[in-house]
C-alpha cells in the first residue's frame, strides 16, 4: 500500500515512540518525525505521491479533509488525531511549572494516537489476509511493560532473568539504536562484568546481537523477536 521507505520510516518512528513511553524517556523528536511520515504516506494515497519535506500544518489543517480519493477513516478520522498529536508535540515542549509534570501523559496521549494511526493504515492495507492484518494490529496495540526504568541515564531490567534475558531486555528498550559496552555495563547491576563480556560475545555468535565492543550492541531480528518472548512468560508468570 506504501512505498517500502515510507512503511520502513513509519514503523521506526513508531518504535521509538513506543520504546520512550515503555522507558518514560522524554524530549525526544520522535512524535514530530511520526506524524511528518503520516502525512506523506497520506499524501502518496491520495496522489502516488509525496512532498519530501511536506508542509505538515498546512495539510493537516487545510488539504487532507478534501483528499477524497481517501476513505473517510484516514482522511478525517487519521488526519485529526495525526494533527492533535501534532499541535501536542509542537506546543507543549516548554518548560512546565506546577506539582504535576504533564510529560509523561503527554508521551502518553502520542503513543496512543500513533498506535491508532499504524492501526488504521494496518486495517486499510491490501494484499494482506485478515489473519495476518489482526496478528499485526494486535502486536501494535500489545501492552506496554514496565519492565526497564531509567535512572541518571541507567536504565534498570525490573525481571529475575538470566544474564541473557536481562541484556535482551535492556537492548529491546534502546532498539533499534546500539548501545555502547559502558552503558549495559552501567545498567547490570550486581552482574559478574567478566561473565557479561563472555555472554555478549556468545549472543553475537548466535546472531541474537550485532555489533562489538567500540561501536556498542543492537538487538538483530532474531535478538528482537527473543526478547518478545521474554516479556510474554514474564507477563504470563505473573499472571
Amino acid at each position: 500500500m506504501l512505498p517500502a521507505n515510507l512503511a520502513g520510516e513509519l514503523v521506526e518512528d513508531f518504535m521509538v515512540i513506543r520504546q520512550d513511553f515503555s522507558t518514560k524517556t522524554l524530549g525526544r523528536s520522535a512524535p514530530g518525525k511520526f506524524v511528518e511520515t503520516v502525512v506523506q504516506c497520506l499524501q502518496h494515497l491520495a496522489g502516488r505521491t509525496y512532498q519530501v519535506k511536506p508542509a505538515v500544518d498546512e495539510y493537516l489543517n487545510k488539504k487532507v479533509e478534501s483528499e477524497t480519493k481517501l476513505h473517510d477513516d484516514l482522511r478525517i478520522c487519521a488526519g485529526r488525531i495525526a494533527r492533535s498529536a501534532y499541535t501536542l508535540r509542537n506546543r507543549r515542549s516548554i518548560a512546565h511549572k506546577g506539582m504535576v509534570d504533564p510529560n509523561f501523559y503527554d508521551l502518553a496521549y502520542l503513543h496512543h494516537a500513533a498506535s491508532w494511526i499504524v492501526t488504521e493504515f494496518l486495517r486499510h492495507a491490501n494484499k494482506i489476509s485478515m489473519q495476518e492484518a489482526g496478528a499485526l494490529i494486535a502486536q501494535v496495540q500489545a501492552p506496554i511493560d514496565e519492565l526497564i526504568e531509567d535512572i541518571d541515564d541507567v536504565r534498570l531490567v525490573h525481571a529475575n532473568v538470566s544474564l541473557e534475558d536481562e541484556v535482551t531486555l535492556l537492548l529491546r528498550s534502546f532498539y533499534p539504536d546500539f548501545v555502547p559496552l559502558a552503558s549495559i555495563k552501567k545498567s547490570m547491576v550486581g552482574r559478574n562484568l567478566g561473565t557479561l563480556g563472555n555472554k555478549l560475545r556468545a549472543m553475537v555468535e548466535g546472531k541474537l546481537i550485532f555489533g562489538e565492543p567500540k561501536k556498542g550492541y543492537r538487538l538483530t531480528n532474531a535478538g528482537y523477536a527473543k526478547a518478545t518472548e521474554i516479556v510474554r512468560r514474564i507477563r504470563q508468570e505473573a499472571a
